[in-house]
C-alpha cells in the first residue's frame, strides 16, 4: 500500500432502506419509522454487496430505519458496529411527518419559511436543524474517522441530509446545490477522504438492479 492509500479512508456512504413515508415523499427527520418490506431486502442486497469488501467499521444513525440497515451490513461483513448521533437526519421540528404541500396548507408565514428553507442553507425549519448545523457534524464526524481509520474502508449509514452535507463537503460546493441531488433509499455512494477527498460514486443501487430506483417506475418523475 503506497503512502497516499496509507493516508486516504474509503467511506461507502449508505442509505438506509426504504420506510412508508419514504414513499409518500414526507419530511421524515428524526421521526423513528422502520422499514418497510422492501425497505429489509434492501438492506440484505446492501450487506451482500457490501462484503466483498474488507470493511473495518459500520458507523450509523441511531435512528431504527438506519440502525436496522446497518445492523444487517454489520452481520454480513463481520464488522464492529457503532451509532453516532452526528449521522442522524435532520429535525424537521413543526413539519415532521409532512409532505411539501402539507407544509404550505399550513398558512402563509410557513410557505414563506419553506421557500427560505429551500434556498438558504443557514434556515431551519421552525423548531428544526439547519442544513449548515448537519453539515458541521457530519462533516467533523468524518474528519475523526479520518484519523482513525486512515488506510481503511469503513460504511456510514445514514440518511439524506447528512449524506448531501457530507458531499458537498466534499466536492466544496455551495452546500445548497446539494438540493439538486437526489438519493433513492438503500443506495451506495463512494468518497475518498484524505488530504483532497473526492466522490468516486454517487446513489448507486447497482445491487438493487438497476430499474428498482424510484425514478424508473413507470416513467414518473420524482422530486
Amino acid at each position: 500500500m503506497g503512502e497516499d492509500q496509507k493516508r486516504t479512508l474509503r467511506i461507502f456512504l449508505v442509505r438506509h432502506g426504504e420506510t412508508a413515508q419514504n414513499l409518500q415523499m414526507r419530511y421524515l427527520g428524526i421521526r423513528d419509522e422502520p422499514l418497510t418490506v422492501n425497505g429489509r431486502r434492501q438492506a440484505r442486497r446492501l450487506a451482500t454487496a457490501l462484503s466483498e469488501f474488507s470493511i473495518k467499521a459500520v458507523i450509523s444513525s441511531p435512528l431504527r430505519r438506519a440502525a436496522d440497515t446497518a445492523v444487517q451490513i454489520q452481520k454480513t461483513c463481520n464488522a464492529a458496529l457503532r451509532l453516532d448521533t452526528r449521522l442522524a437526519e435532520g429535525s424537521f421540528g413543526r413539519w415532521e411527518g409532512l409532505t411539501r404541500k402539507e407544509v404550505l396548507a399550513l398558512g402563509k408565514w410557513h410557505g414563506r419559511q419553506l421557500v427560505r428553507w429551500e434556498t438558504d442553507p443557514a434556515c431551519a425549519p421552525p423548531g428544526g436543524e439547519s442544513m449548515q448545523d448537519i453539515q458541521k457534524r457530519v462533516a467533523g464526524l468524518a474528519k475523526q474517522l479520518h484519523r482513525e481509520f486512515a488506510g481503511s474502508a469503513i460504511v456510514l449509514v445514514s440518511h439524506v441530509g447528512p449524506i448531501k452535507a457530507l458531499l458537498a463537503t466534499v466536492l466544496e460546493m455551495p452546500l445548497q446545490s446539494s438540493r439538486r441531488l437526489f438519493l433513492d433509499p438503500g443506495t451506495i455512494s463512494v468518497v475518498e477522504w484524505g488530504k483532497q477527498p473526492f466522490l468516486r460514486l454517487f446513489n448507486s443501487h447497482a445491487h438493487l438492479g438497476w430499474t428498482s430506483a424510484r425514478w424508473m417506475e413507470s416513467g414518473q418523475i420524482l422530486i
